[in-house]
């Protein structure tokens, strides 16, 4: 049976419940519930287990902040025994609009504290992230409390929307593979 791990980043306390920095929270959030089933507090990490179409899904949601997401990942990576290409991280990027979802094989941090973790516990940027664009509306040197801040009314209905794909996206991955779920969704708008 193949094992996946699926990271959605995020800050534990519930001041940072429904802000953009935590969307990684809520994407997995979504996915155990749909696969009826609910987190655990574990070591470094909130955890549910899913199995779906022979394979095994591990969610975490890090405990240790967002800056120290890497340890969590590292851990359940090691003791799941999952390879880094059956790992996915799902993020939120203010480099890309609240229109857009994009899933990659590698890449940078692009200065996102969780992603720079994770890249120096790995010692790698190859390892899979699914993007969740929460755009990039703030004033000059307020992106800190633009990302910590709970998302608008009218963006509400674009977010579930978006995070019901992003469900879609992380069975995609792991029945097909990254390639082609990237060939299916990466090119997609999402607007209402």
């Amino acid at each position: 049976m193949s094992k996946f791990l699926i990271a959605g980043l995020g800050n534990i306390g519930s001041e940072y419940a429904g802000t953009r920095h935590n969307i990684g929270f809520d994407v997995v959030d979504y996915f155990a519930y749909k696969h009826h089933t609910t987190f655990v507090l574990k070591r470094l990490a909130a955890l549910a287990e899913i199995s779906w179409k022979g394979k095994t899904i591990i969610c975490i949601k890090p405990s240790t902040y967002m800056n120290l997401s890497g340890e969590a990942l590292k851990y359940w990576m090691d003791k799941e025994k999952i390879a880094i290409e059956n790992t996915l991280v799902v993020v939120d990027d203010l480099a890309l609009p609240l229109s857009k979802l994009r899933l990659r094989p590698s890449g940078t941090h692009a200065g996102h504290n969780g992603l720079r973790s994770i890249q120096e516990t790995l010692n790698s940027d190859a390892y899979p992230k699914l993007r969740f664009g929460i755009g990039n509306n703030f004033p000059k040197g307020m992106q800190a409390d633009f990302v910590l801040s709970k998302w608008w009314p009218e963006e509400l209905p674009l977010v579930r929307l978006k995070i019901e794909k992003s469900v879609e996206i992380i069975e995609s991955f792991v029945s097909i593979g990254i390639e082609r779920t990237m060939n299916l969704y990466n090119k997609l708008e999402y607007g209402l």
